[in-house]
């Protein structure tokens, strides 16, 4: 990717399983010089839920923090910024940023809906490139559309196509209706003799316990079924090795596609998912996917009888991590994610 190569990047992501490791070493492999900041002080529960719902009370850590980072990079030079999510990032470091460098270009790109983190929208006037994994978010907030995507690894399945242990595997962290939907589709699957695996993951326990209290629908999880324990990319992949089709529980007010979504069907796995505007990607195939209405869960036996048929290889191309950081860096893709919505309506 010529237009990064040579080039020094200043990326600041909240951690997010690994992912922001992932894309920090393919910029290096791509030939660009990365500086890597966590855009949070710390990552012990006790942060996150403080600089979710009350960051004043930390912003004396935040600025100390961010003061850190500014005497550290006050004599380099940038090319780029990119920021991914930025939750705890202050405006002055972004205003500080563009001052040491005049001639950057900042980039920025969200995976969650900015309805949920409305504090996020007042820092998007600091950046040049601004991007969302939301549709509706880019139309009202004028941001550029684009997925998600997929690591190689899990593509390096499609090859691993052996007896399936499991028909249905879930994994993914306790939030809103996600166990109300999941114990519904596995009482399902059950009824129809499917093979099912669930790992219901949580951060912490005292930060469980306290969104229980103002979520009532994580009042309904039996503890008995909640892991404390973070599954690595490498335990994720050898469940879906032995998968058949993977589960994926959206949030109820998110349309964008999970990074699940793109693992799932790059690693040749059948996925089931909650999110029905997943019928305006180019990767929609009902052989392949199948929506089920949470509010109204039903199965298809015969969904699991028939083989994935392979994605065509331009579409894969887009899904993935490379694509990614060719649209964030060199040139958006608007044009292409947003065909298939007219296409289909």
């Amino acid at each position: 990717m010529k237009d990064i190569k040579g080039k020094k990047i200043l990326f600041l992501a909240v951690r997010f399983f690994q992912y922001e490791k992932a894309i920090t070493q393919r910029l290096s492999e791509l030939g660009a010089e990365v500086d890597f900041y966590d855009e949070r002080p710390s990552n012990s529960n006790f942060a996150k839920g403080i600089i979710r719902f009350n960051k004043k009370i930390y912003q004396s850590i935040i600025n100390r923090y961010y003061q850190c980072i500014i005497d550290e990079i006050q004599n380099k030079k940038y090319d780029y910024f990119l920021l991914i999510k930025g939750e705890a990032v202050p405006a002055y470091f972004l205003e500080k940023v563009r001052l040491l460098n005049p001639e950057i270009e900042m980039i920025y790109y969200n995976f969650d809906p900015l309805k949920e983190y409305p504090v996020l929208i007042s820092n998007l006037k600091y950046f040049d490139k601004k991007f969302t994994f939301e549709r509706n978010d880019a139309l009202r907030y004028g941001l550029s559309f684009r997925p998600l995507f997929y690591l190689n690894e899990y593509q390096r399945l499609v090859s691993d196509i052996s007896d399936f242990n499991y028909d249905i595997v879930f994994i993914g962290s306790a939030h809103t209706d996600r166990y109300i939907v999941g114990e519904k589709v596995r009482s399902i699957a059950e009824k129809l003799k499917l093979k099912c695996f669930f790992y219901y993951y949580a951060m912490g326990k005292i930060a469980f316990r306290l969104r229980r209290i103002v979520d009532k629908e994580l009042k309904q999880f039996d503890n008995k079924k909640l892991s404390f324990t973070q599954l690595s990319h490498h335990e994720i992949i050898d469940y879906y090795r032995q998968a058949k089709s993977v589960l994926d529980i959206n949030k109820p007010f998110q349309d964008g596609l999970t990074i699940r979504t793109f693992e799932v069907l790059a690693s040749g796995r059948k996925l089931i998912t909650t999110n029905s505007d997943i019928k305006n990607y180019p990767f929609y195939n009902p052989n392949n996917i199948f929506i089920i209405d949470r509010a109204h869960i039903k199965l298809d036996r015969d969904f699991f009888n028939s083989e994935f048929e392979k994605i065509e290889d331009e579409v894969l191309y887009m899904m993935s991590l490379d694509s990614f950081i060719e649209c964030l860096f060199v040139k958006d893709q608007n044009e292409y994610w947003n065909s298939f919505v007219k296409n289909n309506n």
